[in-house]
């Protein structure tokens, strides 16, 4: 096999990480699951344990249209899990921040995905996870223009 004639799809990273990602995904959803969040609420909490946080910077954290996140936040507001309010120092611009109740879920959440990562990489030593973390974050997952 060579780089650029892999001998089946277990070789093609591409469709390697789609078919784990879709495993992975649902056992993430059957622990959120447990809270009613998404995998998107969870992030967007996730984000908000520690500390409040200007909308703009969550939309860049998150890497989301504006639009996108207003609805995050929306849902996540409407089940008492965070509060926005206005900058005092810029009233164009909203603070999110967690409430006591969405601390409690994000304590609720941290135990479910601890236990499914456990599950899922079981298999993997500490330091393989480290380097699996490492290389997945340096990962270019912006939509490509591309075509078939």
């Amino acid at each position: 096999m060579t780089a650029d004639m892999p001998e089946g799809p277990l070789d093609r990273l591409g469709l390697l990480l789609a078919w784990h990602g879709r495993i992975t995904d649902t056992w993430i959803r059957r622990a959120l699951g447990t809270t009613g969040l998404t995998p998107r609420h969870a992030m967007t909490l996730m984000h908000l344990g520690a500390g409040p946080v200007s909308q703009q910077s969550l939309v860049d954290k998150l890497d989301v249209d504006p639009s996108v996140l207003v609805t995050v936040l929306n849902d996540l507001e409407g089940g008492d899990l965070v509060h926005r309010r206005r900058d005092p120092a810029d009233r164009r611009r909203h603070i999110v921040e967690i409430t006591p109740e969405g601390s409690v879920t994000l304590g609720t959440l941290e135990t479910a995905l601890t236990k499914v990562e456990n599950e899922l990489f079981a298999d993997l030593s500490e330091q393989e996870r480290t380097t699996l973390r490492a290389l997945l974050k340096r990962l270019a997952s912006a939509p490509a223009d591309y075509e078939c």
